[in-house]
């Protein structure tokens, strides 16, 4: 009890407040409204069956089916009409796979949502270091999003064949004394699937939360600001800072000439004249007084 309290003490629970942690509740809570409208869904239908000889009727037949669907094993006993026992009807279609499915994904999504708001508000610092736990969170996210797609869409497909299948019009045509025109058949009670139908609704809503929580996970993933700088000009150049303006980059080099380098004065006049001395083109001065006297 005194480490949970210390964890909530130390909890960051702002996070919450922003869209970062506050799409992953909503996630969190409509997973738990995907997976028990699907998963803990029974219903039932009625029909009559009146025989001409009304000794033989059945008017209150009562067909159940529940979650996973396997309506291949879901049977009724129906009169022949023709004296005996009765017969032994099945529905048809097993649609197991679908709903199960649906249910595995609202179960883990459920569960990984827990899991991340866990992160967030208690080692937000690690999940951010280095980008790691935020780039693992978008693969994450996104494989979620995916699977919510596909199993919602699935289910959807499932559930208009279970529907079909548990119409008691469509199963009336399977009771063989129905065929009789002295024989009467007629649904008394239809099944309810209006849960049915909102599992699939908060199964795209599930679908709408993952991949709107893409963007701000990617937003943590640093990805973006990699991107953006991408499009920074490399080769742009910059202006000189003012404290080269006046002794650095913006004067001429006085010992660079027209070609970039040193270049030697050949204008000057020099040689060897005849006793074999070298005449330097100007005029010598007498290095000292003596000299001159």
């Amino acid at each position: 009890m005194f480490m949970f309290s210390q964890l909530v003490a130390q909890g960051q629970f702002t996070v919450v407040k922003q869209p970062l942690g506050f799409i992953k509740v909503l996630q969190w809570i409509f997973a738990i409204f995907a997976f028990s409208t699907c998963g803990s869904y029974s219903g039932m239908f009625k029909m009559s069956v009146e025989c001409k000889n009304r000794s033989e009727s059945d008017l209150g037949i009562e067909v159940e089916f529940e979650y996973p669907f396997r309506l291949h094993q879901v049977y009724f006993d129906a009169p022949t009409c023709k004296g005996g026992n009765p017969e032994r009807l099945f529905l048809v279609g097993d649609y197991s796979s679908s709903a199960e499915f649906f249910v595995t994904i609202g179960v883990f999504s459920f569960l990984y949502s827990m899991a991340a708001l866990s992160v967030y508000c208690f080692i937000l610092e690690k999940y951010r270091e280095n980008n790691k736990g935020a780039q693992i969170d978008f693969v994450v996210t996104a494989i979620f999003a995916f699977m919510w797609l596909v199993s919602s869409c699935a289910w959807a497909k499932g559930l208009s064949d279970v529907k079909t299948n548990t119409d008691p019009e469509k199963v009336i045509t399977l009771i063989s004394a129905c065929e009789e025109p002295d024989n009467r058949c007629r649904e008394i009670y239809d099944p309810k699937v209006s849960g049915l139908n909102t599992s699939v609704a908060f199964g795209f809503i599930n679908l709408i939360l993952w991949v709107g929580n893409l963007w701000f996970v990617f937003k943590e993933t640093g990805w973006l600001a990699s991107f953006a700088g991408t499009y920074a000009p490399s080769q742009e150049k910059q202006p000189a800072p003012d404290s080269f303006g006046q002794g650095g980059y913006g004067q001429q080099d006085p010992y660079a000439g027209s070609q970039g380098g040193y270049q030697p004065d050949y204008s000057q006049q020099g040689g060897y004249n005849e006793d074999g001395g070298y005449n330097q083109g100007y005029e010598q001065q007498p290095t000292s007084y003596s000299n001159q006297m």
